[in-house]
């Protein structure tokens, strides 16, 4: 039986149970639990600010796009924004695990940026090749000088495969290799290498970096993942899991790391701590971790998901706008206040999503509620005033946990856990309610996000 069939049995009940309001899940729950989804009219009922103030936004991935309509709704058409990004498709990303989980097509993942642009927002096809804050000024790779009043830095973050010895990208999708951050198609591609090595079982081994990353949990559901799809294929007698952490911890939060210790413990999933993947032979099917206490350590697999390290792109490392001290000097993130994504040395800007050096916040949940804090304080000083509004680290985090089941996991700065569904959905719950949240809701509120209508 495929994941694909049962994913299309869960769909059918899903529907039936929507219609006939079993799950209590109604439009109007969806438009009010946890702030989800705006009235189609709730930014363009409120006044306009009149200001000629030109605005430049770096990045039109889900930050770029969603503070690009939010500003095109609040500002009048004397200001001037500008979105600079050479990408002309946009990626959904967080469906990528579930391309890679064999229970969505790559296509699934993809739109096209044009499609999420407001008419009064200015497109400049290229990527942003040099930032200059002492100039107020952005220099494109087309080597176009671009001034602006206020800069919105939303360039998403890097994927640094180089820093794995041996890796090649180009291998993904052969000898067991799999990738689910790397692409549509790399998630696609790593879903045929889950589906090959079910069929048979073996070892299969996965990891974190040891960096900063977006989604933090998806390691641990892709784990989780592979370990059902095995277990419905009848091979899991025949495998062995391994999960190497980069820390002495599953995740950040302290009960969810012990929530999820619990579930590879009770599953059979051979955990390891301290452990970084360093180097990988990918034809030889061999991948050598670097172990705190033990040293060098190698593993022979048949099937591996590498998630690589993740940096700051190059443009902004490299730039006055990264941290200069403390312990993302390496990592090249953007030093801004947590509490409100502004610079701590360049008040014009701002820095929203993956990019931001903030504690927590790299997915695309955080992005929601960055956007409007990081907006108000910009539409405050345009109206000469000061703005109280804080962003406290809401991060969200759907944990599948198998096919059919997930855990809505949601959090702050200070590790307090969110309900955004009271008495729908319990926190550290496996539930089907949370698989729904994932596979069928996630993706049509991220949609109305990036125009502005969540």
């Amino acid at each position: 039986m495929s994941a694909r069939y049962i994913e299309q049995q869960i769909d059918k009940k899903r529907r039936i149970l929507l219609q006939s309001g079993v799950l209590g899940v109604t439009a109007s729950t969806l438009t009010t639990a946890g702030g989800l989804l705006l009235p189609t009219n709730a930014l363009a009922s409120l006044p306009k600010i009149s200001t000629s103030v030109k605005i430049v936004i770096a990045g039109a991935g889900a930050a770029g796009l969603t503070i690009a309509s939010r500003l095109a709704a609040r500002l009048d058409e004397k200001a001037e924004i500008i979105i600079i990004d050479s990408r002309i498709q946009h990626y959904y990303q967080p469906g990528y695990t579930l391309v890679a989980a064999g229970l969505k097509p790559a296509e699934y993942t993809i739109t096209q940026t044009a499609n999420y642009l407001p008419k009064n927002v200015k497109w400049v096809q290229a990527r942003v090749a040099e930032f200059d804050p002492d100039s107020n000024s952005v220099t494109t790779s087309a080597g176009e000088k671009i001034s602006y009043d206020y800069l919105f830095v939303a360039t998403g973050l890097k994927l640094d495969y180089a820093a794995i010895q041996g890796m090649d990208e180009n291998l993904i999708g052969q000898n067991g290799l799999g990738s689910i951050y790397h692409s549509p198609e790399g998630a696609f591609k790593t879903w045929q290498m889950l589906d090959q090595f079910a069929q048979k079982g073996g070892t299969a081994v996965f990891q974190r970096p040891n960096t900063e990353m977006k989604c933090a949990g998806a390691p641990l559901k892709y784990t989780l993942i592979t370990r059902d799809v095995l277990r419905r294929r009848g091979t899991l007698n025949k495998s062995k899991i391994i999960y190497n952490s980069n820390n002495k911890v599953l995740f950040s939060v302290p009960i969810v790391s012990e929530k999820v210790r619990m579930l590879f413990k009770e599953r059979g999933i051979e955990t390891h701590y301290d452990r970084q993947l360093v180097e990988i032979d990918p034809h030889n099917r061999v991948a050598t971790f670097a172990d705190k206490t033990q040293g060098k350590v190698s593993y022979q697999y048949d099937f591996i998901n590498v998630i690589p390290p993740m940096t700051a792109p190059d443009a902004v490392k490299n730039s006055p706008l990264s941290w200069k001290e403390g312990i993302w000097i390496n990592e090249g993130w953007i030093e801004v206040e947590k509490s409100n994504l502004r610079h701590r040395r360049y008040p014009n800007v701002f820095a929203v999503g993956d990019i931001a050096g903030v504690p927590k916040g790299k997915t695309a949940a955080s992005v929601k509620w960055q956007v409007p804090i990081a907006i108000e304080h910009l539409l405050a000083d345009l109206q000469g005033k000061q703005s109280d509004a804080v962003y406290g680290g809401y991060t969200s985090c759907p944990l599948i946990t198998q096919i059919g089941k997930a855990m809505l996991v949601e959090f702050d700065y200070e590790n307090n856990l969110y309900e955004s569904f009271p008495g729908i959905i319990a926190p550290l719950e496996e539930l089907w309610t949370s698989w729904l949240v994932e596979t069928i809701g996630l993706k049509s509120t991220y949609l109305s996000m990036l125009r502005g209508l969540a």
